[in-house]
């Protein structure tokens, strides 16, 4: 579906037809944030052929983090493309240190990242993004500020009215909430979420951090 001009969401609707929302930044170069598990990446695909588009015209893979709901599908465009892979560095060591108790079900050297993702900003060919370390949720977690559209793509660290779970390798409780609170800090009109809807509008945001933090937080 077409969010806005330039961004597309394959958005999590079943779990038999996929698990995470997947984006299409379609900008001066295509960058596809969070392609999703492997075995069900046929949505993704599908979606790209309906705004004309396929594997091969994606330059850009960013995983916000590197549970496998997110990460799995990089397999495909290390194999069939030339796209390339950005992930941060923690969570790669999580990869493989996973992928050791999969008993060769995995190879971690089919999807080895071309650079790492890093705090700051990240200039993909005229399309400027910013990258933000959320750690919590995973310890390399990262969200993606998109200042031209002030769009926040949070990945699992930040839903709709939720927030990521914190009782996976990795994660705090005290840490994801450091982590929230500074992506409250920032100008959005939308926050794009790894589940669930995405939301839109400065107040709308601004009362989703705050339903989040009052709720939520006493939880984690």
């Amino acid at each position: 579906m077409k969010i806005f001009d330039g961004l597309h969401g394959f958005m999590w609707n079943s779990m038999s037809a996929n698990n995470c929302n997947t984006y299409l930044i379609d900008g001066p170069t295509r960058v596809l944030v969070d392609p999703g598990h492997l075995g069900l990446f046929s949505h993704v695909e599908m979606g790209l052929r309906q705004i004309g588009a396929g594997i091969s015209d994606i330059e850009l893979v960013i995983c916000t983090h590197a549970h496998p709901d997110h990460f799995e599908a990089v397999q495909l465009f290390k194999k069939d493309t030339q796209a390339l892979f950005a992930i941060h560095e923690t969570d790669w060591h999580l990869v493989k240190e996973m992928a050791r108790y999969s008993g060769g079900a995995f190879d971690v050297e089919s999807c080895a990242p071309d650079f790492f993702l890093q705090e700051g900003n990240l200039d993909v060919k005229g399309l400027e993004l910013h990258v933000i370390h959320t750690p919590g949720h995973s310890p390399g977690s990262v969200s993606v500020y998109w200042p031209g559209k002030r769009a926040l793509f949070t990945g699992d660290v930040l839903f709709k009215d939720g927030l990521g779970r914190t009782d996976l390798p990795g994660g705090s409780g005290e840490t994801l909430k450091a982590s929230i609170r500074r992506l409250a800090g920032l100008d959005s009109e939308w926050i794009l979420p790894g589940h669930g809807d995405f939301i839109s509008g400065a107040k709308g945001v601004r009362s989703n951090f705050e339903r989040v933090e009052q709720f939520w937080f006493r939880y984690i």
